[in-house]
């Protein structure tokens, strides 16, 4: 049987095109020479995809890997990605086939904590810091360990290459410590009226939790009190950017002061690569050395040929090539070798500045807590004491005690930021009418608010300034306090550090109508203070007398988490003001 069911047609699965076509007419003529195209077309189809992955080994098909990346290193790992799918051998669950999305860090980070936010499928991650990592570690210990570090980027402080001279010179050079004087609070007259301070919001961005802890390591190192890091940390919270490349742009902005930033060595590069400004921003390395992103690979796969695939990748990206590609955009090998595309810009080190070690998981959710706490809104009614031993004067200083309070109270609104509310009830017997010891003079509100066209901040000011003591006015502070804290805990706000701050000569209670004794507004401070809802009592005494109502002036602040300070001096102020901030830090357990 000849013919039709001759098999030498075909040759190694390959059609032989030599064999003559038997022609019929009709209909079938068009139909015959149809079908046999699309039956080789198949069949050449089939041939492609054994030939090609006979030559990659891919006798077992593809394996597809999923790999989130922080959106930086994404286009180098995409690069990186591509040519390890076009080349790669089989990884014994077939070949693997790579696909690269970028996702901030901080935003994964919060998905997998269950914080929020939706994390799409992956099989590795790879964030921007070993960070992130070791925080979802400290909540579940079963998360994967960060791997090997695919590259990294020192934190650095960033600016103007204009004014990265003067810069030096207002700082004392590129440190941490310069950096923190520039934002301290308690030294009006340092490099804080030169220089302006931006920082990177941590709790987004690992570049600013890396300058934050570098910054708060090197300040506890040196000796710097928790006061006054408290009040930098305070300031910097203040002048937060969310995003980096805005940070960047800024510095380009001109002001009475030189701006200083923080950023990852790599984002300025990117920066001024990817921009081209007309001034480029130039990085800064820190005296002290500095903490560097390290972009780890974490596999998060399950699936065993899936791991065995995400293997193989790392794997390629310890490559010559693969570092290659990753310095060409501005990143640095694992062991900080700079490449070309760093070494030949201006302003950036061949040479990789001193890394310091991370801080443990606990020490950074300690600081992050901290700055969530600082980073709060302020609202703060404050109590004026009016009463008349106020018009005393204050021997050596040519004031009297009031207007050295209201000078400490001015003082002291010059410390919180134009976001806070802020009000002042005056208080003295009687003021307010028969048996009502306080009257509100500015209600509390935000400092920026229009009253009858006068901002608040300013109307508060002006009534500082003409305020005057009643000669024959007794304190009244009992019934005032408890008045204060009912209102501030009726009006509480979960968003802002809620605050009575009471000043006074420290007399004590003096209510010869009787009212709320000491023992009475004791009990009901304790009844009403709520660790869930605190609002803390601040009491700030100057003068003479201020020493013998000590006593009950501690337990009042004290039963609602909150201090007592004696002034010396007005210069003072602006330490209890830093010394309540710290408070702020560790209430209630402080």
């Amino acid at each position: 049987m000849s013919g039709r069911h001759r098999t030498d047609e075909l040759d190694d699965g390959y059609a032989s095109y030599n064999l003559p076509r038997r022609r019929k007419s009709g209909r079938g003529a068009v139909l015959v020479p149809l079908a046999g195209s699309v039956a080789l077309a198949v069949l050449l189809g089939v041939a492609a995809f054994v030939i090609v992955n006979r030559d990659r080994g891919c006798a077992h098909g593809t394996v597809t890997l999923r790999v989130t990346a922080s959106p930086d290193i994404q286009p180098a790992l995409s690069e990186i990605a591509g040519r390890f799918t076009r080349t790669s051998r089989e990884t014994g669950g077939g070949c693997a086939t790579v696909t690269v999305t970028g996702t901030a860090s901080a935003a994964v980070a919060s998905g997998l904590g269950g914080s929020g936010g939706e994390v799409g499928a992956m099989d590795v991650w790879i964030p921007d810091s070993s960070l992130w990592v070791n925080g979802l570690r400290a909540k579940d210990p079963a998360f994967p360990a960060p791997g090997p570090s695919v590259a990294r980027s020192p934190v650095v402080l960033a600016a103007p290459g204009t004014a990265a001279q003067q810069l030096g010179d207002d700082l004392g050079g590129a440190s941490w410590k310069g950096m923190l004087a520039a934002a301290n609070v308690t030294d009006p007259e340092g490099p804080g009226r030169r220089v302006r301070v931006l920082a990177l919001d941590p709790s987004l961005n690992a570049a600013g939790l890396g300058a934050l802890l570098a910054a708060s390591g090197t300040a506890t190192a040196s000796g710097i009190g928790q006061e006054e890091l408290a009040g930098a940390l305070k300031t910097l919270s203040g002048s937060t950017v969310r995003d980096q490349d805005a940070l960047l742009a800024s510095l380009g902005v001109k002001g009475s002061r030189t701006p200083v930033g923080v950023a990852s060595e790599q984002g300025v590069w990117a920066f001024d690569t990817g921009r081209k400004p007309q001034v480029p921003v130039v990085p800064l390395y820190p005296a002290e050395g500095t903490i560097d992103l390290d972009y780890p690979a974490v596999v998060t796969a399950k699936d065993a040929a899936v791991r065995t695939a995400a293997q193989a990748f790392l794997r390629d990206l310890g490559t010559e090539a693969a570092r290659k590609d990753l310095q060409d955009r501005g990143f640095r090998a694992p062991d900080g070798g700079a490449g070309t595309a760093l070494v030949g810009v201006s302003g950036f080190r061949a040479q990789a500045p001193r890394t310091l070690p991370l801080p443990d998981a606990a020490t950074v959710a300690g600081l992050s807590r901290s700055w969530s706490r600082l980073n709060l809104g302020t609202r703060l009614l404050t109590l004026l004491d009016v009463s008349g031993t106020m018009a005393r004067p204050v021997p050596g200083t040519g004031l009297t005690r009031m207007r050295a309070i209201t000078r400490i109270a001015t003082e002291g609104i010059k410390l919180f930021p134009v976001k806070s509310e802020i009000g002042v009830w005056e208080f003295s017997t009687n003021l307010g009418g028969r048996g009502v010891d306080y009257r509100e003079t500015v209600p509390v509100g935000p400092l920026t608010e229009n009253l009858d066209g006068v901002l608040r901040r300013d109307l508060i000011n002006q009534k500082l300034a003409t305020t005057r003591a009643r000669p024959t006015g007794d304190t009244g502070l009992n019934d005032t306090l408890a008045a204060a804290y009912r209102r501030m805990n009726e009006e509480y706000q979960g968003d802002k550090i809620n605050t009575v701050v009471v000043l006074t000569d420290g007399a004590g209670n003096d209510d010869p109508e009787g009212g709320i004794g000491d023992r009475e507004i004791l009990r009901r401070l304790k009844r009403e203070y709520d660790q869930e809802r605190p609002v803390s009592i601040l009491i700030i005494a100057f003068g003479p007398d201020a020493p013998r109502g000590r006593r009950q002036m501690e337990a009042l602040a004290r039963a609602t988490g909150g201090e007592a300070y004696i002034a010396k001096d007005i210069g003072q102020v602006r330490t209890f003001f830093l010394e309540g901030m710290r408070r702020r830090l560790c209430a209630p357990d402080c």
